[in-house]
């Protein structure tokens, strides 16, 4: 198996521009979900409190599931620019093509994906 050639690199180039793009919006937005919940019952009542905790909650989750999915996205930008895009960073073999389809910021193939997971 070889790695992507150049035209299916500067395909996943665009892709993972484009999901930057995406994820820094959705952080930009997701700031005032995370705010810091007013903890005053004379201005909100307690279930309204409690909602708006559990809202905060989802937020701050989300924010950290896109933090962790744009690091991985620079990561592969990165790897573009140094010409090891499309190689397992583990074991140095090529990473299936229909892997980089499904998720272009994947560093592993899926067979060290599989021995991560494990741990």
């Amino acid at each position: 198996m070889t790695g992507p050639s150049e035209q299916q690199i500067a395909q996943f180039s665009t892709t993972l521009k484009d999901m930057r793009l995406e994820l820094l919006r959705q952080l930009e937005l997701g700031e005032q979900g995370a705010e810091v919940v007013n903890l005053d019952q004379t201005l909100v009542g307690r279930v309204s409190r409690m909602d708006a905790m559990q809202q905060q909650s989802m937020a701050i989750a989300t924010r950290d599931q896109a933090t962790a999915k744009l690091r991985k996205v620079e990561l592969a930008l990165q790897a573009i620019r140094d010409g090891d895009f499309g190689y397992c960073r583990r074991c140095d073999e090529p990473i299936a093509i229909a892997r980089l389809n499904a998720q272009p910021e994947s560093a592993l193939c899926i067979d060290c994906q599989a021995l991560v997971d494990e741990y």
